[in-house]
């Protein structure tokens, strides 16, 4: 569980007391608030924008496409953008299918994924809904009918290859979509076909296997990022199967495993919420290079509705780039008007933050990462020293190094809170160079703790 953060001033390292007068100090929660210019992983620390096509930091990432994200959002059966579609016919390697787009063209070109039926399904039936819903999250999608109903895995995963082909090189739309940055969905039978093509085009950047049955392969040579989503009540592809399939991946490999409580085998046929508040994530993250979008899968699932178990292997960074120094907003007691700082621009591990009058300066600078960082300078992070326990325990700036003791939540409410034990972080002084210290709260607020990199939950 957690509670709010809280400050104590740092003289007399105590609580301020009542005065004489009887009076007693104030205590008021720090507020995130924007005061400068910020990039979409600072976006949990401010309000959402009003919608718009694109976002100010997307200077610094060209692939970034809509508003900054939420919860909501990604679970909503229509993104921002307004769609189109086009009939494939038969050839080219597969079945024929559909192609569906976003209509803009001011952006430039989009990411894009195939998408495949299961065992004897046919796209219309099966796969049609996705096609629009995607398209409107800025992607470009194609859905495709195999050249047999019974084609098995490997021949599902050859079609896909061929579709992606096709929409990139032949097809009418062949001018929106980025071809070095591709993806493949499938269900079942196709989950097994997403497996098979990804596995044989290591450059494609995201595959995710719904339901996957995959006699042809176990997984051992996969290097695409890859997200693998069941059903609990999947009598089909049960869940022991999934965990045996998954377990096959190399550990090097950015993957996740998500179990959903309902739906059964058919859980990807339909406009399934549970399906994509997980999927849009992934394809944002790993396609369209938008860090915006971790939040919602590190350390563990923000939004766990609908999930029964899941494992993620966290950070999620996309192949062949690096996590950048990400740019900051300052965070602003609510009561003082006052900015959390850390005192004369000091990198020294170890160093205490204070308040301090605001200003421009790199050193009051924060950025809220996916996995609930709150970094300075880029590479330095707030840090309850020592992973301490104990009252009085001090917020200082650390190498960041994944720890529990570096993650944070950013609440609407204002507050700050840690994702381990009941700690708070109140503000009991306004004056300059007051100094935030770690102190345990008896206050229980917000969701269970979510897990570290790596948890399975």
């Amino acid at each position: 569980m957690h509670s709010s953060i809280t400050d104590v001033p740092a003289s007399g390292d105590a609580p301020t007391r009542p005065t004489r007068s009887g009076t007693r100090s104030r205590t008021v929660t720090l507020k995130a608030a924007v005061v400068a210019a910020v990039t979409g992983l600072i976006t949990a620390l401010v309000a959402i924008q009003p919608a718009s096509a694109q976002s100010p930091s997307a200077a610094a990432n060209p692939y970034e496409r809509g508003p900054d994200p939420t919860v909501s959002s990604v679970a909503a059966q229509r993104g921002t953008f307004a769609t189109a579609e086009v009939t494939v016919p038969p050839g080219n390697g597969f079945n024929g299918g559909k192609i569906y787009y976003p209509t803009d063209t001011s952006l430039g070109t989009w990411g894009a994924v195939a998408a495949v039926p299961g065992y004897t399904a046919r796209w219309s039936a099966e796969g049609a809904w996705m096609g629009p819903w995607l398209a409107s999250f800025g992607f470009v999608v194609i859905g495709i009918d195999t050249n047999s109903p019974n084609d098995f895995d490997t021949a599902r995963g050859t079609q896909l290859l061929a579709a992606l082909d096709y929409l990139t090189q032949k097809s009418p739309v062949r001018d929106r979509v980025d071809p070095s940055r591709l993806g493949v969905i499938g269900h079942s039978m196709g989950g097994g076909g997403a497996i098979s093509a990804a596995e044989r085009r290591p450059s494609l950047k995201a595959a995710l296997p719904l339901a996957p049955f995959s006699p042809s392969q176990n997984l051992s040579s996969l290097r695409v990022p890859t997200m693998i989503m069941g059903a609990r009540d999947d009598g089909t592809v049960t869940p022991s199967y999934l965990d045996g399939l998954y377990g096959g991946m190399p550990a090097t490999t950015q993957s996740a495993y998500i179990e959903l409580t309902g739906g059964g085998h058919g859980f990807p046929t339909w406009g399934n919420s549970n399906v994509t508040r997980r999927t849009i994530p992934w394809l944002k993250i790993f396609l369209d290079n938008d860090t915006r979008y971790t939040q919602f899968l590190c350390p563990s699932p923000a939004d766990r509705t609908g999930v029964s178990r899941s494992q993620t292997k966290c950070p999620y960074v996309p192949p062949g780039t690096t996590t950048p120094p990400p740019s900051g907003g300052q965070i602003v007691g609510a009561g003082s008007g006052r900015c959390l700082d850390v005192p004369n621009a000091s990198q020294t591990n170890g160093t205490q933050l204070q308040l301090w009058d605001c200003s421009a300066n790199a050193n009051q600078k924060w950025a809220r990462t996916g996995t609930g960082e709150l970094r300075v300078y880029g590479n330095k992070c707030l840090d309850a020293e020592g992973a301490g326990t104990s009252p009085g325990t001090r917020v200082i700036i650390w190498d960041c190094h994944g720890g529990q003791n570096q993650r944070w939540n950013v609440n609407t409410s204002g507050t700050i809170t840690r994702a381990d034990p009941v700690c708070a972080w109140t503000r009991k002084a306004t004056a300059p160079g007051t100094a935030p210290r770690r102190s345990w709260g008896t206050a229980m607020a917000g969701p269970a703790s979510a897990g570290p990199s790596g948890s399975e939950d």
